[in-house]
């Protein structure tokens, strides 16, 4: 199956992010812990040269907590601060405006000197579809102030979002870009519903799926779902997947596509246990 997602309205975005660029000092980069790497827009480093960086790792509690400090390990190499988070619980939230105003602490000096005092920080918040970044301004804010929602495409427009700790944050919208340059990264995308589930083949999806964890994780799902690992990871595991959840069609017959989409919920939710997809080359 080709991986590949680029709606029209993400070209718009693009240009107005261009724009907006402009009245940042700071961006603030939520990506998906399980694969951080496939989940940065490479965009993003073209349009924040110059841009003081940090670097989210959301939806930590869904990844391997060893594989996690890895990542922050890698990020501080590469000269990125890098913070473990979880929107939806707040863990790491509380620790995000101090490392902020550590990594913008030439920027406050600066204003400092010139006799500017209190002036807020501006922070463009930037992440591909379906990483939590809505999430995350919430939970940062400490109110509902971005939309959210369990799929990607839900932040249309930008929006301001000022808080009281003197810091202004910008919301934008979820992008991809044009062409990945190779299909790893897009099925790692579509893994984690970053990728419009409707253009996909659920069944097509799951299987590829079957076949990335057999070489990372090969006992995983067979242990979850209680059946015994068939000897090639293939269209076999959701037949066993359908029989276990009762995922029967009429004369009980295993439903393919059902146990596919299964598969995917029951690993986008965690219920599979912590997953990291990508590990980095320390």
């Amino acid at each position: 199956m080709n991986y590949q997602w680029y709606p029209g309205h993400m070209t718009k975005a693009v240009r107005q992010m261009s724009e907006d660029i402009k009245l940042i000092d700071l961006i603030i980069e939520v990506v998906d812990a399980r694969i951080p790497l496939s989940s940065r827009n490479p965009d993003i480093d073209n349009l924040g040269k110059g841009k003081f960086r940090l670097v989210l790792l959301n939806k930590s509690d869904l990844a391997d907590p060893g594989i996690n400090k890895e990542w922050i390990e890698y990020f501080a190499k590469n000269g990125i601060r890098c913070l473990e988070i979880n929107s939806k619980s707040g863990s790491g939230i509380k620790n995000i405006k101090k490392t902020v105003d550590e990594v913008c602490k030439d920027k406050i000096e600066r204003d400092r000197k010139k006799g500017i005092l209190n002036r807020p920080i501006r922070a463009m918040v930037v992440g591909i579809p379906n990483v939590g970044k809505s999430t995350f301004i919430n939970s940062f804010a400490g109110r509902a102030c971005a939309k959210t929602g369990n799929k990607p495409g839900v932040t249309k427009g930008k929006q301001w979002i000022k808080l009281k700790a003197g810091l202004e944050l910008l919301d934008t919208p979820g992008i991809l870009w044009p062409k990945f340059e190779d299909q790893a990264t897009g099925m790692k995308l579509a893994f984690i519903g970053s990728m419009n589930d409707e253009i996909l083949v659920a069944e097509e999806l799951a299987c590829d799926f079957i076949t990335y964890m057999s070489d990372r994780y090969p006992d995983i799902i067979s242990s979850f779902y209680g059946f015994d690992k068939p000897d090639k990871p293939d269209y076999r595991y959701l037949e066993q997947i359908a029989i276990a959840r009762r995922a029967l069609k009429t004369g009980a017959e295993p439903d393919i596509e059902k146990a596919a989409n299964m598969l995917m919920d029951d690993f986008r939710a965690g219920r599979m246990g912590k997953i990291s997809l990508e590990r980095p080359k320390l």
